[in-house]
């Protein structure tokens, strides 16, 4: 049987690259946007409106997603936002658009779906190494840190809790050139396909149940 995977924030960046490669992996895909527009072609991609600052737009998802009645095998938490990455210092506008939605709108999604994740299935949260408290070295993009790394500990959370019925994982898809970052497009070490294709190697591989996996050195991270 076709096995099936929702990613968040698959309109552009990382998450479409993702979907593009879980199609090719001969999964069906429920692809999220804020606008509900994903620019893939395929019969096996099914895009949804999801807005993560929206509690209202989290349940409608939810209930759409019921609708599908099918179990889910993998689900992708991608979605997320940085917009203080080249800032030095934090400010309550950018810090409260960040933890909108790498954070509570990602807990509050997944608390609201996870009992439609097949049993044995995987819920995977990309993350950022930025998010290491070991590997912090400088003083910027404050909310953005610490936003990965609240991340990282619901990815510890969700990891007792569900351990023996679900695999996960925190993952860090390495320097990416995507829109997130004013110059990430110049200056960042992967495509959106070969960051994609590097965590679909994980993904496909027999990880270890609440790891942070660092996808660009292929390697365990401190947390």
């Amino acid at each position: 049987m076709k096995k099936s995977a929702i990613v968040t924030g698959a309109s552009k960046g990382i998450g479409w690259a993702l979907s593009k490669a879980l199609l090719e992996h001969d999964f069906e895909v429920i692809g999220t946007s804020r606008s509900g527009v994903i620019p893939i072609e395929h019969e096996e991609l099914h895009a949804l409106k999801l807005d993560l600052t929206s509690g209202e737009s989290i349940g409608n998802f939810a209930n759409s997603l019921k609708a599908f009645d099918k179990q889910i095998d993998l689900l992708i938490n991608n979605a997320g936002v940085g917009p203080d990455l080249r800032s030095p210092l934090p400010d309550e506008a950018s810090f409260d658009a960040t933890f909108d939605v790498n954070v509570k709108g990602t807990v509050m999604l997944t608390e609201s779906i996870i009992e439609m994740v097949k049993k044995g299935g995987m819920i995977i949260n990309v993350s950022s190494k930025m998010g290491s408290i070991a590997y912090c070295e400088r003083s910027g993009a404050v909310a953005y840190r610490m936003s990965k790394s609240a991340l990282n500990m619901y990815t510890k959370i969700l990891a007792n809790r569900y351990d023996g019925t679900y695999k996960i994982a925190s993952i860090h898809p390495g320097w990416v050139k995507t829109t997130i970052a004013p110059d990430n497009i110049e200056h960042a070490r992967l495509s959106p396909e070969e960051s994609a294709a590097k965590m679909m190697d994980f993904i496909l591989s027999d990880f270890r149940h609440g790891i942070y996996w660092d996808a660009e050195t292929n390697q365990e991270l401190e947390w």
